[in-house]
Order: structure tokens, then sequence, then C-alpha cells
């Protein structure tokens, strides 16, 4: 069998199927997906930068917004580039180590995306539920630690991925019917017992997925009680209104990582292939492309910085011709 080392069973390497039953059309699908990778690219290198150089971003909630936008830049770029070698040239190998890497980084970002709109979610409690103590809770050592545990905890959590599907033998073939190296595609290419593998799935979802979106709901929660008890209904509009964007974002993150993840487990007979490989690529594009969007338009600090930057370049210009 071609790729496959008969004596350890194990593969040389796996050749992606793309979106299998459009292969006709990987041209046209490629397309938008290269539009919202550039976009993604630009808008999070942009809000990183801003962040990074405006004084009046230098605050906690910006701090976190730019954690998941490095997480979201990087999460696109460990996919999009090795799609498009797929879509328009057609280089479809990759090697078995590469893969097992890659599998590795798209579940570890993943979980870290999810980890940090749980931070972002205890901020914005800390905001409106103790406006007083906010500087002083939320410190930069305190974000530090935050961030550090919620990295160590994907990357623990996702470790075993790989030592679980390294040691399944691979003799039924090597075609993943995927544009990239997902823990259950790859692990379905295997001749030997899953089963583990898809218990161990489904406990990472629920210590990553279900406990963050338990924070976030009781955080949510704590958050309403507090707005509904303000008096003034422009207090409360003005509180709430800075939520409006983190709840956007996690709209956009979670609503296709549902539809992923539970099509995949018990409606997977009744929805076509290309479909779940479609949803499954715009779960790890539309986050990171539509987020930087949401926080320039939602946010009026973003908003005045990016104008504050275009200004200041409009400015440079004219004095950089007079010279």
């Amino acid at each position: 069998m071609s790729g496959v080392n008969s004596s350890s069973l194990t593969l040389a390497f796996f050749i992606f199927q793309g979106v299998p039953g459009l292969e006709a059309a990987h041209i046209w699908i490629s397309l938008p997906f290269c539009l919202m990778y550039i976009v993604a690219v630009l808008g999070n290198c942009g809000l990183l930068y801003l962040i990074g150089h405006e004084e009046a971003l230098h605050r906690p909630m910006y701090y976190f917004l730019a954690l998941l936008s490095f997480t979201d830049v990087t999460l696109c770029t460990t996919t999009v580039p090795n799609m498009l070698c797929i879509f328009w040239f057609n280089l479809k190998e990759i090697d078995f180590n590469a893969c097992l890497a890659q599998m590795f980084f798209v579940h570890m970002l993943t979980g870290m995306e999810s980890g940090v709109l749980m931070l972002m979610a205890l901020d914005r409690y800390v905001a409106i539920c103790y406006p007083l103590r906010y500087g002083t809770i939320l410190t930069s050592p305190v974000i530090a630690k935050a961030a550090l545990v919620t990295f160590l905890r994907s990357v623990m959590l996702i470790v075993p991925f790989t030592f679980l599907t390294k040691r399944l033998p691979y003799c039924q073939g090597n075609l993943i019917p995927h544009t990239y190296c997902d823990h259950m595609s790859v692990a379905k290419v295997s001749c030997g017992n899953v089963k583990a593998n898809a218990i161990y799935g489904l406990m990472v979802a629920l210590l990553i997925g279900a406990f963050d979106i338990c924070c976030i709901s009781v955080s949510y929660t704590m958050i309403l009680r507090a707005v509904v008890s303000l008096s003034s209904a422009d207090a409360r509009h003005k509180a709430f209104s800075t939520c409006t964007s983190h709840i956007c974002a996690i709209v956009i993150t979670y609503v296709p990582a549902f539809f992923t993840f539970f099509t995949h487990r018990f409606g997977g007979h009744n929805i076509p292939h290309h479909i779940h490989i479609i949803v499954a690529n715009l779960y790890l594009l539309l986050p990171p492309t539509m987020n930087p969007i949401v926080y320039g338009v939602k946010t009026k600090q973003i908003r005045e910085s990016v104008i504050k930057f275009l200004l200041g370049e409009r400015q440079a210009l004219p004095k950089a011709n007079d010279a």
C-alpha cells in the first residue's frame, strides 16, 4: 500500500481529498476562503499593532482582545495556506508527523480561543459588577497568569490526542476526506479501535468547551442582574453596550463549533459530507475574520484609534512630500 510501512502499519504520509464530491469546484471554493484569510491576517495584525502602540488601549479588556487576535491569526495560518495548496496546486500529501503536529495546533488553538473568550467574559463581569476595583483586580500579573493557565490547559489536554492517534495501526489507506488534519478524521483512517479517541475527544470537549460556556453563562447572568439593577436606562444601555462585541464573538465562534460537533456525532448520516467539511473550515476561519471587524465597528476606543492612526498617516504624507 502506498505510503505504508507494512511491518509497523505506520503511514509515511496522508493524502487530503479536499472537499469530497466538490473537487471540480475547488478553485471557486478557495476564493472566499483566501479572501477571508487575507482579511483575518490584516485585521488581527492591525488590532495587535493598535493595542501595542495606543496608550488608550492599554487596558485589561484590550490585552485579552490582543491575545484573542494572536490566537485567531495563528489558528487560521496553521490550516489555510495548506488548504489553498490543495485547491490551487493539487499538493495533497502531508507527512505523518507533520499531520500530527497540525492536528495538535488546530485543537490546542481552538481550545485556547474558547478559553480566551471565557476570560473576556470574566473581564466584562469584573468591569460591570466591580467597576471601582477593576484596575486592582485585573492587574498585569493576573492577566499574564490567566493567559498562561489557559494556554497550559489547552496544551495538556490536547497532547494526548497525538499519542492516541499515533498508536493506531493504519492498514486501510491513507486518504483523509478533509482539508486539514482533524483528530477524528485522521483516527477514522485507521483500521484499529478508535473508541478511546472518541471518548477522550468528548471528554476534552466537556473540559474545555462545556466548562468555558458554563463560566460565560454564569458571568453574563451576573452581568444581567447588575445591569437590570441600575436605575437609569441610559446607564443600563451604556453598561451592556460594552458587552455587545464579546457577545458577537461568542456567537461567531460557538455556533459553527456546535454545528460541527453535534452533526459529526448525531446527525452525520443526514447531512452531506461536503457540508461538514465546509462548515469545519468556516469554524476555523469565520472567528478570525469577523472578530476584528466586530470589535472595530462596535468598540468606540478602537474606532477612534483607527481614525487617529489614519489621520496621522495622512498628515505625515504632505510633510514627507515637502521634504
